[in-house]
């Protein structure tokens, strides 16, 4: 109780001196040092929640001075203390209402809007995505999309960042079962490479836009197996990529390439398994495939002989 007094009066102390006197300036700078310190301090000492508010003391302290950097940096520092309160609370399975998790939001949130105001958009997209990374570890993956897709818009004129944040989107849609919002996502992301990611010489993508393009490929063709959109109602887009798998492929084809022969071919033989519901042929791919994916595609995957094990309308 003393330890909370003495942090309550050292507060106190500094909030008294920035008050505005007659004839008297208050020293702002100072005061934001001193919220500075105590925030250091109290951090030290394990008090993430109090180290947080003296953050947001700092952070008021910057905007009268104008200084935003100091402000957004206060700020950030303030979501990341909140955070830690959040989560330490978590491991001790307390009972709360998550208002340190809250108040983690509102800081980023004002963090990331003082740097779109002053121009700095590839700051406030980072911390978009750090928010989003934050909430999909507290499986709160519909609340983290908003943010991801929110960095992919801020950093549309850096392709491979956008592209890396529209696919925490299509991951998080996944997790929720929602593979049709991901599907969508991804054939997004395959434009977005696609047109933005080609070389001069040839227009054909290169490097990470290659690696991206594979990715994409591999998870689209596993979620439209999964599924198995009826002839009448796939989208045109769709088709296009299943009958790339429909017939043999020469060298050239360029989707060979990014993707790999091999790969390329175990895809092809698992779109013509899923088409014959041959099972058997479809779990001996699974272990072929397995080094070949990452662990949404391999989830996917496992969907999909969960599906064809049990088909709509029988019992399981």
């Amino acid at each position: 109780m003393d330890k909370d007094n003495d942090v309550l009066s050292k507060y106190r102390a500094v909030t008294n001196k920035l008050r505005k006197r007659f004839l008297k300036k208050p020293n702002v700078s100072e005061g934001s040092e001193q919220f500075a310190s105590l925030a250091k301090s109290l951090q030290q000492q394990e008090c993430p929640q109090y180290a947080g508010f003296c953050c947001l003391a700092q952070a008021r302290c910057e905007h009268t001075l104008a200084n935003a950097p100091g402000e957004a940096q206060a700020l950030t520092q303030a979501a990341r203390s909140f955070l830690e309160a959040e989560l330490f609370n978590r491991s001790l399975k307390y009972p709360g209402f998550e208002e340190h998790l809250t108040a983690a939001i509102n800081c980023y949130g004002h963090a990331i809007r003082v740097h779109i105001e002053n121009k700095q958009v590839a700051l406030a997209a980072s911390l978009c995505l750090e928010l989003g990374n934050v909430l999909m570890r507290l499986n709160k993956q519909v609340e983290a999309m908003g943010h991801f897709q929110r960095a992919a818009e801020l950093q549309s004129q850096s392709p491979l960042d956008c592209l890396d944040a529209l696919e925490m989107v299509a991951i998080a849609k996944i997790d929720t079962k929602d593979y049709e919002g991901s599907l969508a996502v991804l054939t997004e992301m395959a434009y977005l490479a696609q047109e933005r990611g080609g070389s001069s010489a040839t227009g054909k993508p290169i490097g990470a836009y290659c690696d991206i393009l594979s990715r994409c490929e591999v998870t689209r063709v596993l979620l439209l197996m999964l599924l198995q959109p009826t002839p009448q109602r796939i989208r045109p887009e769709h088709a296009q990529t299943l009958e790339k798998y429909a017939w043999e492929t020469t060298e050239d084809n360029f989707t060979v390439q990014y993707l790999g022969e091999d790969l390329f071919l175990l895809l092809q033989s698992v779109v013509m398994a899923c088409q014959s519901h041959d099972l058997g042929c479809l779990q001996a791919l699974q272990t072929d495939l397995w080094p070949y994916l990452n662990t949404e595609q391999n989830q996917i995957l496992h969907l999909v002989i969960q599906e064809l094990s049990h088909p709509a309308g029988e019992g399981v």
